[in-house]
């Protein structure tokens, strides 16, 4: 889906990403790992932190938000094991690189961020990167997005103090869901299946967000 770049200073690095700090790691998921091969994440980081942008640590993009560091972003997609023709919501674009991950991954991606200054700049990236199968919503990431419900898959990248009921809702049969749960000091990845309508709940690796906040205004572009 990416355009084609005559040159990619970049892609020694993130070569070098995906073995030192993925695959050496335990993801093992080869079309994950694929897709973070091929999406340029120093597109979706701010040009004073690009050099930067493969290392193995969170960058800020603005509005106090961060990029996850790679090792994490690829522990959650491959707990979702996504399929091509999988619908994905993800809750807090954020700089959209994992929205360009999901794009890669699956059929539709239905994204929501709470600030609109990074929405703008997310719908900017995806759409000069040629992603056609992602829509970005601003809005109220706790609620989910009832409209294109139910998911095959839902990523939240902001902890929730307890199990999020509406998102669980939007959740289809079979459906999975990876959600940071916990106060800032104490957080863990919960991975839900959905099963014979009921939730049934994986706990993972330790992990720090920020936290999952209302918002009031939704705006679909």
């Amino acid at each position: 889906m990416i355009a084609a770049y005559q040159y990619d200073p970049f892609a020694t690095l993130r070569e070098r990403m995906v073995q030192s700090q993925l695959r050496a790691r335990g993801i093992a998921d080869e079309r994950v790992l694929a897709a973070m091969l091929r999406v340029p994440r120093h597109e979706f980081i701010p040009e004073r932190y690009r050099d930067q942008a493969y290392e193995d640590h969170p960058l800020p993009i603005g509005e106090g938000q961060t990029i996850s560091q790679p090792y994490i972003v690829a522990s959650m997609l491959e707990a979702l094991e996504l399929k091509p023709e999988d619908r994905v919501l993800e809750i807090g674009t954020g700089s959209g690189y994992v929205t360009a991950l999901l794009a890669e991954l699956a059929a539709e991606v239905f994204s929501i961020e709470r600030h609109a200054t990074l929405a703008a700049e997310a719908r900017r990236v995806l759409a000069r990167l040629g992603y056609t199968n992602v829509k970005v919503i601003v809005g109220d990431g706790t609620r989910g997005f009832p409209p294109c419900a139910p998911y095959d898959a839902i990523t939240v990248a902001a902890a929730a103090p307890e199990l999020p009921e509406p998102l669980l809702e939007q959740l289809a049969e079979g459906g999975r869901m990876i959600v940071p749960i916990g106060p800032p000091d104490a957080q863990q990845l919960h991975l839900i299946r959905m099963q014979n309508g009921r939730p049934e709940i994986t706990l993972r690796e330790p992990c720090r967000f920020v936290p999952l906040v209302p918002n009031v205004n939704e705006t679909v572009e």
